[in-house]
Order: C-alpha cells, then sequence, then structure tokens
C-alpha cells in the first residue's frame, strides 16, 4: 500500500507538471534560441557527439571561440568566462572520467541536475517540466527539447546559472561562487578567463621545451626517485642539468600561479595552464625582470635562469650542482598530485627540435 501511494503521488506531481503550461521558458534560453544559430551539420553536430580528437586542433579552437562568442553577444557574460568555465569542465571531466556527449561544448550537468532533483523522470527533455521540478535544463537551440547532449542547450543553461540578477563581475562571481561552492574551482575558473582574455584566443595547445634545444643540457627519467632531504620523500619532478645561467622557459600558455622562494625548491615559480596542470620550475638563479604573479607567459617565454638554490633559508645555493627541477601537478577541484614529466619533456623537446628545422 505504501508503494501505490507514492507511485499515484509522483504520477499526480509529474502530471500536474506537464500541465503548466503557463511555465515562462527563462529570458537567457529564449535569447540564446533566437538569436545563435546551431552549428552547421557540415561543422559538427550537436546531436551525434562528433569526437572532436579526429579534428585539427585550431578548427576546434577556432569553433569553439566562435560559439562562445555568440553566447556572449546574446547575454552580455564575456566570451573569455564562458569558455573559461567550459574549459574548467573539461578538466573535471578528464580527472573525473565523466562522459559527456557535445559537439564543441564541455559542461556536465548530472541526470539529477539537467532534469531536476525532484523530478520523477530523471530522462526529461520537456523544458516546463524541468523548470517546473527547478532543473538546470534549458532550451537553447528553439527546437522545445532540453537536451543536455545540445551545445546550445547546455550553454544556455550556464548561461542562466551565471547570469542569474545581472552580467556584471559582482554577480558574475556571485553566481559561480554559488554554484560550484568551492574556492578552488572558483580560483581555477578567473585563472582562465584571464589567460583568454589576455590572448584573445582558444589556440593554446602549443608547448615548448622548458631549455633551449640549442642548449648543454641533460636528463633522465628521475620522477619517484627517493630524496631524503627534510625527510624522507619521493621525487616530484624530472631534474634537468644544464649550467647557470642557461634560460628557463614556460613550457605553456599559462598564468604565473607562485613566485618566489620554497625551502625545498628555492628560488621557484609556478605556472598553471589551461588543462588546470600546475608547471613547477625550481633551483633558478633568478628571475625575468618584471614577471610577476598572474602575469600571463607564453610557451618559450623566459621565466629565469637555472641555478643551485635551495634545501634552506632564502639565498641558500651551492649544495647541489646547477639543473632545473621541472614538475607537473594536475588537479582535481579539490588537490593536487604530482605525475611524471619525462613523457610531456621528450614530447615537448621533439615538437622544438622540429620546429628547428622549418
Amino acid at each position: 500500500m505504501i508503494v501505490m501511494h507514492s507511485t499515484s503521488r509522483w504520477t499526480k506531481v509529474l502530471t500536474l507538471s506537464l500541465l503548466l503550461s503557463a511555465v515562462t521558458p527563462p529570458a537567457f534560453s529564449d535569447r540564446v534560441a533566437s538569436q545563435v544559430a546551431a552549428p552547421s551539420p557540415s561543422a559538427s553536430s550537436t546531436q551525434t557527439g562528433t569526437n572532436n580528437k579526429t579534428k585539427d586542433p585550431k578548427t576546434v579552437a577556432a569553433e569553439r571561440k566562435e560559439l562562445f562568442d555568440k553566447i556572449s553577444l546574446v547575454t552580455g557574460i564575456p566570451w573569455s568566462f564562458l569558455a573559461a568555465v567550459d574549459q574548467y569542465e573539461k578538466t573535471m571531466n578528464t580527472v573525473k572520467k565523466r562522459s559527456v556527449q557535445l559537439t564543441l561544448a564541455n559542461i556536465y550537468f548530472s541526470e539529477a541536475a539537467w532534469s531536476g532533483m525532484l523530478n520523477p523522470n530523471q530522462l526529461d527533455t520537456n523544458p516546463r517540466s524541468i523548470a517546473f521540478f527547478h532543473g538546470y535544463g534549458r532550451d537553447g537551440s528553439g527546437d522545445q527539447i532540453a537536451d543536455k547532449s545540445n551545445d546550445l542547450d547546455v550553454l544556455a543553461a550556464m548561461s542562466e546559472i551565471l547570469g542569474k540578477n545581472g552580467v556584471n563581475q559582482e554577480n558574475l562571481q556571485t553566481n559561480l561562487t554559488n554554484y560550484y561552492q568551492n574556492p578552488r574551482s572558483v580560483l581555477r575558473i578567473n585563472q582562465f578567463a584571464a589567460i583568454y582574455e589576455k590572448l584573445g584566443t582558444m589556440d593554446v595547445n602549443e608547448h615548448a621545451f622548458p631549455l633551449p634545444v640549442t642548449a648543454d643540457y641533460s636528463y633522465r627519467s628521475t620522477w619517484g626517485d627517493s630524496r631524503g632531504w627534510g625527510g624522507h620523500r619521493i621525487h616530484e619532478g624530472t631534474d634537468l642539468f644544464a649550467g647557470y645561467g642557461v634560460p628557463v622557459r614556460s613550457t605553456c600558455y599559462g598564468i604565473v600561479e607562485e613566485k618566489g622562494w620554497n625551502p625545498y625548491g628555492g628560488w621557484r615559480i609556478g605556472i598553471r595552464d589551461l588543462n588546470n596542470i600546475y608547471h613547477y620550475y625550481a633551483h633558478l638563479s633568478g628571475f625575468q625582470k618584471g614577471i610577476q604573479p598572474n602575469d600571463i607567459v607564453k610557451p618559450g617565454q623566459v621565466l629565469g635562469w637555472v641555478g643551485s638554490s635551495g634545501y634552506g633559508k632564502p639565498g641558500t645555493s651551492g649544495k647541489f650542482p646547477p639543473h632545473l627541477h621541472f614538475g607537473l601537478y594536475r588537479d582535481n577541484g579539490n588537490k593536487e598530485w604530482s605525475f611524471d614529466p619525462y613523457p610531456s619533456l621528450r614530447r615537448w623537446e621533439r615538437e622544438d627540435q622540429q620546429r628547428r628545422k622549418k
């Protein structure tokens, strides 16, 4: 009897929601649907989940930028901010192994979040019943369907979340904080937005080897080796041995997150890239003049010079041969962990060598 009563109640609720023709679709969704054209079938199809790994990265970057420009024109939300949210979601999809069936966008909504936590139909695509159950799902393409595998629908939903009560900077930050409930997420998105705003492009896939490939250097895989100074620990990077003063270069497009002294790493600098990976450069002899936290850097840009600083108080140097300690750290939204940078270093070295031959 209890089960029958519960089923009957939910049937009545669902029937009522479907009859609510007075529910007005949100303004952002209307504006996106009426003013933003869906991607052309020849370029992509939001219904098929085309795999962009088969497409040229520059083409994908240009298509994504065009899409965010159009959404920005309609909603008033800066394209760089939309792109930053989407890119952050992409990085979270990677580390959390979340699957999205979108073509250009990467924003993830669970079925419950999209349709509404109390919606008895967790696969609901009706914008009106979704709105009744306070789900995030919206119709941004104008087909009267709220499809979380449709780029425009997903971006309309996120635009409404971000633009609640207005799209000025204060409201955007408040809405971002309320949605993610995680200061770390908000920081990352603002960092990504600053990078996109400064560069004016989403074509940011290029990397560089941290030392000039013309320099005299040597390195091997040392990640995971034992280290003893300051207590037993593993080596969280790769050591590239070179002479004092060899330029240390940015390996990526990114933002300077840390700069200064670290007892282990000496004079060190940290760059956050758009894949939410932290690039760590340690034991420097000094920094490039003028470089400061929150600066935007490009691959190959000089950050400082090889040295032997570290293992002590500020200024300590010479306890080991000069070298660059280079580390990579991945972020899952709550914490970071190191992973072996050696394969990336080998790949970037080959790419730099190939560019020199052209």
